[in-house]
């Protein structure tokens, strides 16, 4: 009888003493040891490990981070999946929140304990198998490609923001969500919110750019009665209404530099004074801000505080837009049409070919806001049961140009990936039309959907 094949792990690690060490206390995996960044990203595609430990120092920059930070990148790029498990003794808080932020699974700090370790790296393996076996059953029940509850995505990269906020979600570090206007931000914050111990408050949002400056002192921090003009009651601010939720601050950018101060003073302290009140107010709120705005640019310019900034952005999150979410586009256009047309024209049933192939080739400069809008449109406006390119008033081809890539073999799994992510969405999931769009038998897609970790 054959025996069961051993879990992979790979460990990245210079120093020979601790490699040997480590391959001797990982005897029950199909452990692979590599010393430097190339021959990490090499033994990653050959032996697709389910688990890494990763050293930050690595040559040639054994006293810093930059080597460490770089394979973890390509790790999430080529094989999101696996669960790193960061070590380092190189400034382990900050590190530690830059790891967790680019997608790390857990974080030791040097020197390792290797009990200790070894019980993180077996509750890695546990969580990989686990989170299979709910994607394999997720594609039996016909799961609709929804993350955090409420965003749908088939994209890698937002599966990815999605994994951070989840790791994030339970503790009381600050986080900001970096994104174009119209990605998804305050869906993001939303979501976090309802991964949190905090889902049982309040989740407040404001546009701090859609308030008038002299009005938003008063939005977020409340007045006493008779503290202006016009302030005929006691109005609570949304800082003190989310106290034991979630306060989202979209824009934050917005925030006019006297206003900053007082936010700061708040965020430090844990408590607010009213306009007109001498009263300090203890508040448990938690704070998610986001902008589109270029912040360290502002701090230079100096209209925005840098205080402020690091208080607000203990964690980053980077969102990326819809064109650069492959098969995204197509997924959301007929989760909003179904809603749309339900409520509006029940005679739409879904999209002709050309509405499909012209929302997969737009760039989308608007983001998830334009291609609601747009379907929203074409749902009203749709003569036939099925939308057209023209209902939607998309013309042209939209092609983006791709970056650089001058790895052939790179370039080649990527154009694979992108395409199969396509088809896929354009066919709901479904194995032969899927193969029948690419020109492929069922058996290659088979092969190619497990070369490239992808799921129906």
């Amino acid at each position: 009888m054959k025996s069961p094949e051993k879990p992979r792990l790979l460990i990245v690690e210079d120093d020979p003493g601790l490699q040997a060490q480590l391959k001797w206390a990982y005897d029950d995996f199909e452990v692979t040891i590599v010393g430097d960044r190339e021959s990490a990203i090499t033994a990653l595609r050959a032996e697709e490990p389910n688990v890494v430990t990763l050293d930050l120092g690595l040559p040639p920059d054994p006293d810093g981070t930059s080597e460490g930070f770089a394979v973890l990148d390509a790790i999430m790029a080529l094989k999101p999946d696996t669960k790193v498990i960061v070590a380092s003794g190189h400034g382990a808080r900050e590190s530690a929140l830059t790891a967790i932020e680019r997608g790390a699974y857990d974080f030791y700090q040097k020197p390792v304990d290797i009990e200790q370790l070894g019980l993180i790296v077996r509750r890695a393996f546990n969580l990989h198998r686990i989170e299979a076996e709910n994607r394999a059953l997720a594609e039996r029940a016909g799961d609709d490609n929804r993350v955090l509850g409420r965003m749908i995505t088939s994209a890698p990269e937002m599966v990815r923001v999605a994994r951070t906020i989840e790791r994030v979600a339970n503790t009381n570090v600050s986080v900001m969500l970096l994104g174009a206007s119209g990605s998804g931000k305050e869906l993001l914050a939303r979501g976090l919110h309802d991964a949190s111990g905090r889902r049982n408050g309040a989740f407040i949002a404001i546009n701090c750019a859609a308030i008038p400056e002299n009005l938003l002192e008063s939005e977020l921090f409340g007045h006493e009665k008779g503290a202006f003009t016009g302030a005929v009651k006691t109005t609570e601010g949304k800082i003190e209404l989310a106290s034991g939720g979630t306060l989202f601050l979209d824009e934050v950018g917005d925030i006019p530099l006297p206003l900053q101060v007082k936010l700061l003073r708040f965020i430090q302290e844990r408590t607010i004074e009213r306009i007109g009140g001498r009263k300090a107010i203890d508040v448990d709120t938690r704070i998610v801000c986001a902008t589109h705005q270029n912040l360290e640019a502002m701090i230079a310019a100096g209209t925005f505080r840098e205080d402020l900034f690091y208080r607000l952005a203990e964690v980053v999150v980077k969102i990326p837009s819809l064109a650069e979410r492959p098969g995204d586009a197509v997924l959301l256009a007929k989760a909003f049409l179904k809603r749309f047309a339900a409520e509006m024209n029940p005679q739409v049933t879904g999209f002709a070919p050309d509405a499909l192939a012209a929302i997969d080739g737009w760039p989308w400069p608007g983001n998830v806001r334009e291609l609601e809008n747009r379907v929203k449109r074409a749902a009203i406006m749709a003569d036939g049961k099925l939308v057209t390119a023209a209902d939607l008033d998309l013309q042209g081809n939209g092609e983006e140009a791709d970056g650089d890539v001058l790895n052939l073999k790179s370039a080649r799994e990527a154009a694979d990936r992108k395409v199969i992510r396509h088809a896929l969405a354009r066919s709901e999931g479904n194995i032969s039309s899927t193969a029948r769009l690419l020109g492929i038998s069922r058996p290659t897609l088979y092969d190619l959907l497990k070369q490239y970790d992808l799921s129906a």
